[in-house]
């Protein structure tokens, strides 16, 4: 039994329009991981180089428009709670970004096959 053009064609434009979306959000994704994958190397770099500076060296840290004197061991621990904030969201941006791939990848195999049934 043949699915009638209307039917056919709306179908095409539901998993067209869902391809479309998943693509979309595929690249606001990457964009997003390339961010958090910058901030960590930051922090990283940030903190190779205050371990590299006596313990007494006075360190600022930066609240709003102003800098405040902390210890270097106040500044170390923020990082360190940054660093694994930045990991979780890291590792969530990456189920995102598999779930995201896979429903492009299954749309446009359902549009492969309904071409090929229809056509």
């Amino acid at each position: 039994m043949a699915i009638p053009n209307e039917k056919l064609q709306q179908l095409l434009q539901e998993i067209s329009a869902k391809a479309q979306f998943a693509e979309q959000q595929l690249g606001i994704v990457r964009t997003q991981m390339a961010t958090k994958n910058r901030e960590s190397r930051m922090l990283q770099l940030s903190t190779t180089e205050m371990n590299a500076l006596p313990k007494d060296t006075p360190v600022y840290d930066g609240v709003g428009k102003m800098f405040v004197m902390t210890s270097i061991d106040d500044v170390k621990t923020r990082q360190a709670k940054e660093g694994e904030d930045i990991k979780k969201e890291l590792s969530n941006l990456e189920k995102k970004l598999h779930y995201l791939d896979t429903t492009y990848k299954n749309s446009q195999e359902h549009m492969e096959q309904i071409l090929k049934r229809g056509g």
